[in-house]
């Protein structure tokens, strides 16, 4: 068959008809709307050419990896991390994971604990978050999956707080009170620790049971109850709108009880380890440029804000409201730094197991921390420079006399036992410190902390002052040199026998003078 030729008219009328059709095409991308949907198309494209392991426009997916890693998150401020580094929450080219490792990543927002739980074992996220404080309530109905903890994202600093009526001046006031808490949930944790640390447990109050913290709030604002744990920015909510309200505590003080993590399946983690430790590299990336830079974390606050669909003000604060861990902070939470004495990811783990069961709630199923948690990730990255460094704690001035008789937060009663007219500990009195207020002093790192001495009646007044100084004094050393704590952290005052407890006033017997030989731990906030 004869070729056609094409005349000179009919060619220029073809170019004429590409010219038309391309300025069209421009024209018409002007308009959101179509831009948005062309965008959409070519990203979809992009996508399939990419999963079927052939060469994109945009590039290729390294051998072996995963095109889209899909991490589940919430509407919280501490994954910021890796979705600054994303540049957004849905699977883009432009996102520094593809652009510098070759995989994209896509963060779903599922607010709703069970569904979020439904979606790691249906597979439709591969990364699921989860606080390590309640993970031992939760890990028995996830077994089967044997799930992993890779890294750790954030500790919650202001975060969490709990907010409290008129009249409610310190833990102890909360005694007998109605407090709206979501069991089994970084509140509840919370709020377990805040009670401890005054000598209570949650049977002390009366616990009002609601689904999440958005309802505890929404608890105290109708004012069917006396506190509630609740989630900031609804703290300050809470605050304006009920009189006579305040918070009586956040995590801003309580800085080690509140820890997300991403938890993923041990099948996932071994098929896609090189993969996994390239997310955990650019998320911690991520990290370190927003704790150096305010810029930065405007910027993060946009991507927040459209990912979330929360006020940009509301995604800037929730960023400020916690501690994005960095390389350094991921080595001390598994463990692997030998100096470091603060609060790790199993000590964690194991005390939240602990107070949980003794509570009521089951977690006997709860496996032991090696075999839900992996190092992997952490020990096979080498991240180094300053901004990479682990936190550094806070540092305390000399208390003046205002912050040195400021009215205590809560007040924990420890019996040391010392010998007649001695202050020094032995290995006994160590370990009772150990266990009953080292854990709290760790867990409430930004508080001050006031040691005081108390003795019964026997023997001279003014002996028995110096002598119950000296003792809180060689109480604080211990803590100072053995768990590394701020000198200027600590208040040190000698009662004597001016404060017996309450009933035992007159040294009546040897039980009430046992009880009134004692040292009082109480948390002051600056």
């Amino acid at each position: 068959m004869a070729k056609t030729k094409l005349t000179p008219f009919a060619k220029i009328l073809i170019v004429a008809a590409v010219v038309g059709g391309i300025y069209y095409l421009l024209t018409q991308l002007r308009n959101p709307e179509v831009k948005k949907q062309f965008e959409k198309v070519t990203s979809s494209a992009q996508s399939s050419d990419d999963s079927s392991g052939n060469s994109s426009l945009f590039g290729k997916t390294k051998d072996g990896y995963e095109d889209v890693i899909n991490v589940g998150v919430v509407t919280w401020g501490g994954y910021a991390g890796g979705q600054y580094f994303n540049e957004g929450f849905e699977a883009n080219t432009k996102s520094r994971f593809y652009k510098d490792y070759g995989f994209k990543v896509n963060f779903e927002v599922i607010d709703d604990f069970d569904a979020s739980r439904d979606a790691f074992k249906n597979g439709s996220i591969d990364l699921m978050w989860a606080t390590i404080d309640a993970f031992p309530t939760e890990v028995a109905g996830l077994t089967q999956f044997q799930p992993q903890v890779v890294f750790q994202a954030d500790w919650s600093r202001g975060g969490d707080a709990i907010v409290v009526s008129r009249g409610i001046k310190n833990v102890s006031d909360l005694k007998g009170k109605k407090i709206a808490v979501a069991p089994m949930t970084p509140s509840h944790s919370f709020l377990i620790w805040l009670l401890e640390a005054s000598d209570m447990t949650t049977k002390d109050v009366k616990i009002v049971e609601v689904p999440s913290a958005i309802d505890a709030a929404d608890a105290f604002k109708s004012n069917t109850v006396d506190a509630a744990v609740v989630w900031s920015p609804d703290d300050a909510d809470c605050v304006s709108k009920v009189p006579g309200a305040k918070v009586l505590e956040s995590t801003k003080n309580a800085t080690h009880i509140i820890a997300d993590v991403f938890i993923a399946k041990k099948e996932f983690v071994e098929k896609n380890k090189a993969q996994l430790q390239d997310l955990y590299e650019g998320w911690m990336i991520g990290a370190s440029e927003l704790n150096s830079s305010d810029s930065k974390k405007r910027k993060a606050a946009k991507i927040l804000a459209e990912g979330l669909s929360q006020p940009e003000d509301f995604c800037y604060d929730a960023i400020n409201n916690v501690r994005l861990t960095t390389h350094g902070d991921n080595k001390n939470f598994f463990g692997m730094n030998p100096t470091y004495s603060g609060v790790t990811g199993e000590e964690l783990y194991n005390k939240m197991k602990v107070k949980y069961n003794a509570l009521g709630y089951d977690t006997k199923g709860a496996r032991s921390w090696r075999l839900v948690s992996t190092k992997d990730l952490v020990t096979k990255t080498a991240l180094s420079g300053l901004e990479h460094n682990s936190e550094q704690g806070k540092r305390f001035s000399v208390a003046d006399k205002k912050t040195e008789y400021k009215e205590s937060l809560s007040t924990k009663k420890v019996s040391i036992s010392f010998r007649t007219g001695e202050f020094r500990l032995d290995d006994n009195a160590k370990q009772l410190i150990d266990l009953q207020f080292t854990p709290i002093a760790k867990a409430f790192a930004n508080t001050r902390i006031r040691i005081e001495g108390n003795t019964d009646n026997v023997g001279n007044r003014t002996s028995n002052v110096a002598l119950s100084k000296k003792r809180a004094k060689s109480v604080a050393d211990y803590l100072i040199n053995e768990h590394n704590m701020p000198v200027n952290r600590f208040i040190i005052h000698g009662n004597g026998p001016d404060k017996p407890v309450r009933g035992c006033e007159r040294n009546q017997n040897s039980a009430c003078k046992s009880k009134n030989r004692r040292t009082d731990f109480e948390l002051v906030a600056d």
